[in-house]
């Protein structure tokens, strides 16, 4: 397209904002995107009415290992630092100790002058050693692939300065699954610089100092003796063990495959003893810490972009080819009986590309199946449908989340309340407090009325179609998720 084959003047109607989704407020999308439908960063553009003078601010910076070899600070655990600003730069003062294969994540903002929002920042540059390492070029979305920017980052909140496996983005270079990785030889010292750039010219550094150690056994101290109780956790690929002390022994076993393996400490923490064990070499059927046998909740490993169906006496899942954002590796617990029985799927904290099929097996519900479904229920106890459809005592539902499932019955209808009801407009205030809104339906004098809905604000208001006043019977319908019915009538004369 050549400059000014579109021309645009002053005065010119060019689209019509809204406030729909999850926007504060009316608003028009300004987009340009290529023949791929790939949406482009507008700020690459250089448009002289915005000015910027204003670098990005980073909050934190972590440092995290990649693989069970890794460690920082002589543990295998993600670790946040807070940088101090010296001389315009940021700095991390301490050094961090690390072995294997470690990767850099900030939790940074950029900002514009004389405007309040807040933006991404689009060009992250790692360094070592003042020689380039990895480069994070954010100028495009695939929105076919926009699921990604959740591999992309940590917890949607941490930038990862590193190629997290299986990520599909194109943003990177080196492209390839590690690239991005800190390394250091014991004893060797190294100076790691990130630049995170906009595409105004404004730049902001952090500097830390990273130094290679060995992550032997032999070399780790603090051997108090810790009672706490074994904790197990889960990290992508590597299932992390914390127990005390045992007077038996340091050595675990593992049964995998019904094979038994020795398994020593990685080190000790606290008082306790810190196994590692990478789930790529098999899942654990069970583990003697020679003190408790423990049986991990992990199933089974199913591979990125492989469809598969797992079948277990608690939950069938089924995976399509573009379920799963990466590796997963599949837990399942299944609790209580009846309107108590929950279902728990891996963790909120890890993510799907798109929904996967479940079915909900030996659910022992015993109220009322119409009006019963699944729910999601978040840490704090909060509920949010899921929906599901019933299969005697089992139910099937899909759902592109992971986490703590429960059923839960709605009986109750949604609430209607006037706010406008006259010969020029419609306007009413809806809710439900459960399962939620599912459709409305509004007839005056038996014709169907055109409603819009703001769900932010939970109002419905009309929209005619011609300018012919509302006159006669006034009848709206709202329904529920779980089926349940409202309805409002007057008259119009």
């Amino acid at each position: 397209m050549e400059p000014q084959e579109l021309p645009v003047e002053k005065g010119e109607i060019i689209g019509n904002g809204g406030n729909t989704g999850s926007s504060g407020g009316p608003h028009l999308h300004f987009e340009i995107r290529d023949t791929l439908d790939h949406a482009i960063d507008p700020f690459r553009y250089h448009f002289t009415e915005i000015v910027d003078n204003t670098p990005p601010i980073v909050y934190r910076i972590a440092l995290t290992p990649l693989d069970y070899l890794s460690r920082v600070d002589g543990e295998f655990s993600r670790k946040e630092f807070t940088p101090l600003i010296e001389g315009g730069r940021y700095i991390i003062p301490q050094t961090v100790k690390i072995s294997g294969r470690v990767g850099l994540e900030v939790y940074a903002i950029d900002k514009m002058d004389g405007v309040g929002n807040t933006f991404g920042i689009p060009i992250f540059e790692l360094t070592e050693n003042d020689s380039p390492l990895f480069r994070i070029n954010v100028d495009h979305i695939d929105f076919y692939k926009s699921r990604f920017l959740l591999s992309h980052t940590h917890q949607n909140r941490f930038t990862r300065v590193y190629h997290h496996p299986n990520n599909q983005m194109q943003l990177y270079s080196p492209e390839g699954s590690g690239s991005g990785a800190l390394t250091a030889d014991p004893g060797v010292r190294k100076k790691v610089e990130l630049a995170l750039k906009d595409y105004f010219g404004n730049t902001r550094f952090v500097g830390l100092d990273i130094e290679g150690e060995e992550s032997d056994f032999d070399q780790i101290e603090n051997r108090k003796i810790s009672v706490s109780p074994t904790v197990v956790s889960y990290h992508r690929e590597v299932m992390k063990i914390e127990t005390g002390y045992s007077e038996w022994g340091e050595m675990a076993e593992v049964k995998v495959n019904g094979h038994i393996m020795e398994l020593m400490p990685s080190y000790i923490s606290n008082g306790k003893r810190v196994y590692l064990w990478d789930m790529n070499y098999g899942v654990p059927e069970e583990i003697n810490l020679c003190t408790e046998t423990i049986f991990p909740e992990v199933q089974y490993k199913v591979p990125f972009k492989e469809e598969l169906a797992y079948y277990h006496e608690q939950a069938d899942l089924i995976f399509e080819e573009n379920t799963l954002l990466d590796d997963l590796f599949l837990r399942i617990n299944k609790s209580g009986r009846g309107k108590n029985t929950t279902l728990k799927i891996n963790s909120p904290q890890e993510y799907l590309q798109s929904s996967m099929e479940v079915l909900f097996k030996d659910t022992g519900f015993e109220g009322d199946k119409s009006r019963a479904h699944v729910y999601h229920q978040s840490p704090n106890g909060w509920k949010s449908f899921v929906g599901g459809t019933w299969e005697s005592e089992d139910i099937r539902f899909k759902t592109r989340n992971f986490g703590t499932f429960v059923i839960d019955e709605d009986k109750v209808a949604p609430v209607i309340r006037p706010v406008k009801v006259n010969a020029d407009e419609l306007r009413f205030i809806i809710r439900d407090d459960k399962s939620g809104i599912r459709d409305f339906e509004a007839l005056v004098n038996g014709n169907w009325i055109l409603m819009r809905y703001e769900h932010k604000q939970n109002v419905i208001w009309s929209e005619k179609l011609d300018k012919q006043p509302f006159k006669g019977e006034v009848l709206l319908k709202v329904r529920d998720m779980a089926g349940n019915e409202a309805s409002y009538s007057t008259t119009l004369n």
